[in-house]
Formats: C-alpha cells, structure tokens, sequence
C-alpha cells in the first residue's frame, strides 16, 4: 500500500448560491483544487452528494459532474452516506490512491439547499434515518438528537455547557473566507434562541446552504501533508436498537482504527474538526474521538483548551455550525481545514506547531462515521 497525501484544494464560501446550479459549484470548487495541485490529468472522481436525487431530481451524477468539470470519459463515481459522504468519499479516495489503482483521485463534495422549499430539506435529512419504524412517525433528525441532548443534561452538564459548541464554533468561524456565518455569537443570544425541539435552540442548529469543497490526492514523496489514518465504521440506525443512545459507537470504532492506522492515540491529535450539527453532537463527538472522557466534553468546550492556542483546538474554522453544513460536502471541507492548517495556510485560523489534526464526518445520528487522520509530513 501507498502513503497518499493531498495535493489540491479547492472551498467555495457557503452560502445562497440562487443564480447558479450544482454543476456550476461543483466545477468552480474542482476545478480550483486541480489548479492548487499543478496536475495535468485526473484518472478518478469520486463525487460526494446526499440529496440531489431529491432536491434537484438528479441522478447520475457522476457522469454530470465529470462532464461539468470537461472529463466526459473519466472513471467517476457517487458516494452517498448520508451526512457522512463527503467523509467517506474521501476514504474511498484515498484507498484508490493508496492501492496503486489511480495515481491522481479528484473528490469533490457538492450540495445545493437554499433554494428548496423547508419541508424538502428536511424529508431528505429525515431520509438518512430507518424509514419503516423511525421516520414515519414523523420524527425529525433535530427530534431524535433533542432525546440524546436532555439525555446527557440529565446525566452530566447544563444546557449552557453544551450550547457553548455554538459559541465556540462561531468565535472560531470569525474572518473566516469560505464561513457561511463568519461572526461571533454570545452564550446569550444562543440560549435565548427559539426551541426547535427542546432542549434545543435554534442557533445551536447549523443552517441550510449550498457549498462545494475538493481534495485532490496523489502519491505521497514525503512532503507535505499526508493521509495517516482513514476508516468507516457504522452502528445500529436507530437509537432504540442502542444499548445506550449516547454511545456513538461508530464514531469511536472508526477513531480506533483510524489511529491504529497513524500509529497514535488520541493524546498526540493537534486539532480537530468535529460534526457539530447540533451542539449534543458536537460533543459526543468530541467525547468518541477520545478527546474528553465520557460526560466531560461539554466542560471541554467550554474552556479556552478548545481555542486557536488551547490545548486542543476544534472546529477552527467554524464547524458545521457557523463555516456551515452543505451535507454532502461537509466531510471535504472538514478534511481541507485540517489540511490547510497542517500546510501552514489557515492564516488568522492558524494553529501553530500541528503536526496531526482529525476531522470526524457523521451520518444520520452517527449511525456511519467517517474518521480521517491527517498528518504533516516530515521533510
């Protein structure tokens, strides 16, 4: 197996893009990835999409995009996990790569929502949930993450612990380029916020946006930035399967292996970007990384340790919550910011000294988790 590394990057800044379709994205964000790598050819696309089958009535969108981006002929192919697919497209990217099967792999996540009526957006999200004895009654994923939220109040934080993974995530999105909502937001506006499902308030929800973000990856030559780990795990689809709802298996089996992989535990991770779609799984994300024992992550996101210089930085550009949270592009973006801190070119976001940063994509309530490892590269 080959050492794999990313060569390109390519962000969109989400937002409301009405004037311009998914191809549109897609291509601009790829194509900027293939400019930022200086390569002359791609042998394979991996296109990371959730929704598009709902909201743009849109199949086939590998053939699409690699038409978009004027590579009719290419190897392309989806990914669909969910919120997760931009996080496991990037696994299946770096496997093309790692195997000697394709030299030079493009993977671009692309998500348009803005211009969809709510009740759509919401259908699809509801969609990554088990349909025949979940959904249909009704429940919504902001739903079933409320039962989790006052399922960790009542056993270990206050609401306001919890709601500063918002606070945080907005401080940290500040100046940020490609932020949907680049500015600070105090712990009282957040708890001062309409319930969308109690306990939960609505800016401890990330928003709707359109977005796009790419990665190209090539053979590692011991410079730069490097796949360490990369793994997938997966857990029961709904929470009533769970022995405990709050576990999130999958995010800590595919932690597990994914440091197996680099060779490190928990301890030597620098920074981190969490999916933080809601601030509860936020959280446990940060508790199924390993970052904080179980119960304790809201108390660690509260603190400074979480910030650019703390001990360990999260979600630095934003998270899901203020860069936002384009679904199927999320996992791209979350893996480009660890990537471009990692090069040196997160500018004000900068965390100095990273050597090893983690960006962990969850699908449904964490039903799949994608966990990705990457490192800088000794030169």
């Amino acid at each position: 197996m080959r050492n794999v590394k990313v060569a390109g990057i390519g962000l969109l800044k989400v937002k409301e893009y009405w004037d311009r379709s998914i191809q549109d994205l897609f291509a601009e964000t790829s194509l900027k990835a293939i400019k930022d790598a200086g390569v002359e050819s791609i042998d394979k696309v991996y296109v990371s999409n959730m929704s598009a089958a709902l909201m743009q009535d849109q199949l086939n969108t590998a053939a699409l995009m690699s038409d978009a981006i004027g590579m009719p002929g290419i190897s392309a192919s989806r990914v669909e996990a969910g919120s997760a697919s931009g996080g496991v497209a990037f696994h299946e990217a770096v496997q093309a790569v790692a195997s000697g099967y394709s030299d030079t792999v493009l993977v671009t996540g692309v998500e348009k929502m803005s211009d969809i009526l709510p009740d759509v957006v919401t259908t699809a999200l509801a969609m990554a949930e088990e349909q025949e004895y979940t959904a249909y009654t009704g429940v919504t994923k902001t739903g079933i993450a409320a039962m989790i939220h006052r399922l960790y109040l009542d056993r270990y934080a206050e609401a306001s612990e919890v709601c500063m993974m918002a606070v945080k995530s907005h401080e940290h999105a500040v100046g940020c380029k490609h932020a949907q909502y680049p500015f600070k937001m105090s712990i009282e506006r957040a708890m001062s916020s309409p319930m969308e499902a109690n306990p939960i308030h609505m800016m401890e929800c990330a928003g709707i946006g359109d977005g796009a973000a790419a990665i190209v990856l090539v053979p590692a030559d011991n410079a730069g930035v490097e796949v360490a780990g990369s793994a997938i795990a997966t857990d029961y689809t709904s929470i009533a399967q769970r022995l405990d709802p709050m576990a999130m298996d999958a995010i800590r089996k595919a932690a597990d292996r994914a440091y197996k992989m680099a060779g490190i535990t928990a301890k030597k991770v620098d920074l981190a970007e969490v999916h933080d779609d809601f601030t509860i799984n936020g959280v446990l994300g940060v508790e199924g990384l390993g970052l904080a024992k179980d119960g304790e992550g809201a108390k660690l996101v509260s603190t400074e340790e979480v910030d650019k210089a703390g001990k360990i930085p999260i979600n630095t550009f934003g998270g899901l919550k203020a860069r936002g949270n384009p679904l199927g592009a999320t996992g791209i973006y979350q893996v480009a910011e660890v990537a471009l801190q990692l090069r040196g070119d997160a500018g004000d976001h900068q965390v100095e000294g990273a050597k090893y940063g983690v960006a962990q994509n969850s699908g449904g309530m964490a039903s799949i988790c994608a966990v990705n490892v990457l490192r800088r590269a000794k030169k």
